[in-house]
């Protein structure tokens, strides 16, 4: 494919291919055909490998043909966030560096780690270390490296034995489709703690209670929903994390929590009942922003966001961006995907620490 022609660059409505690159601010396509070349790929041979990538890392595998390797290099098509999650992996790089996206303020776009068949040697302990100062503090009483260490310690405890910490709470919150779930999976797979996401725990619950009550099993934006259903959907995830936390088992739980951590008695209760039982509850809010969270909710495809794509400006107008819980907390900053970018990152650095 080296040979094709260099035409002048234009999208299949007419636009020129620098009139495109201005909606997506930052956007350098040559950046991706760039990266190819110096990793001798054909663009047949860099879709292979952009499939392999997308398998072994357990995400949505794309198609990618080389049309449409094509057209993202020519900047026609802007990549989904399979597609640029894939290409991160596969060239071992973050967005900024591949051209998706400028970088946020002090956000690293350099990730350096040289991998190794060595399980606990200190690339493999920075690598974590650097992925864990996602976790930065959303209110000053909330200390981020005591919460860090806690992860660290328990990444450690899976190879080496032992963990000198009492059991932990950990509480992930936030919109749909700021990345919670991607976050609270990469937490897991570095600790060991067993994730309780809503959604698979009470949805077939939920949908069923719904039908009964009339509405339709997708809804999530009634009153029958909210005043309902919801409360008891809230009420068997907890329950669940209750069970873990009466063994002193360590857990992550993640929903969106908005009511929830806006709501101090809710949250001194739940506190309450956990330190009873010496587990120390962490609250993790992920903020993102809207764009990235209505790309992450049409990617996904899930019939219970159907009224939120359909009504979108309807649903972001009653969101909040500036929301953040009243106790406190940390927070990850996915504005434009760059926290699951990282996390994408380290997990390919040290894939073999991984099960």
């Amino acid at each position: 494919m080296r040979g094709l022609p260099k035409l002048p660059i234009m999208t299949s409505d007419g636009q020129a291919v620098d009139a495109v690159a201005k909606s997506r601010p930052g956007w350098r396509p040559d950046r991706l055909r760039q990266q190819r070349e110096a990793h001798g790929l054909t663009l047949e041979g860099a879709g292979e490998r952009l499939r392999d990538v997308a398998r072994a890392a357990n995400l949505a595998v794309p198609a990618a043909n080389f049309q449409t390797l094509w057209q993202h290099e020519q900047g026609e098509v802007y990549p989904g966030p399979h597609y640029r999650r894939a290409y991160c992996l596969l060239y071992r790089a973050t967005e900024p560096e591949l051209g998706f996206r400028r970088a946020l303020p002090g956000e690293a776009t350099k990730l350096k780690f040289t991998a190794s068949s060595e399980p606990h040697d200190g690339a493999h302990v920075l690598a974590v270390e650097r992925a864990l100062l996602q976790l930065g503090p959303g209110t000053e009483e909330v200390d981020g490296p005591i919460v860090q260490q806690r992860i660290l310690d328990a990444w450690k405890r899976r190879h080496t034995g032992g963990d000198p910490n009492s059991p932990t709470l950990l509480m992930v919150g936030g919109y749909a489709g700021s990345g919670k779930s991607e976050f609270s999976r990469f937490i897991s797979q570095l600790t060991g703690w067993p994730v309780l996401d809503k959604d698979p725990i009470t949805r077939p619950l939920v949908e069923r209670l719904l039908v009964e009550l009339g509405s339709d099993p997708n809804d999530r934006h009634s009153d029958v929903y909210r005043e309902k259903v919801r409360p008891l959907e809230y009420q068997c995830l907890l329950e669940t994390a209750y069970a873990n936390i009466d063994c002193a088992i360590s857990t992550v739980i993640t929903a969106p929590f908005v009511a929830e951590v806006t709501d101090a008695r809710w949250m001194r209760r739940l506190m309450n009942r956990c330190e009873a039982r010496g587990v120390a509850v962490v609250v993790v809010w992920i903020h993102c922003d809207l764009d990235t969270m209505h790309e992450n909710i049409s990617f996904r495809s899930a019939a219970r966001d159907s009224w939120k794509l359909q009504n979108w400006e309807t649903y972001a107008a009653g969101l909040d961006p500036d929301l953040r819980p009243v106790v406190p907390h940390l927070s990850v900053d996915n504005r434009l995907g760059a926290a699951i970018s990282l996390t994408d990152q380290v997990r390919q650095v040290f894939g073999a620490v991984f099960p």
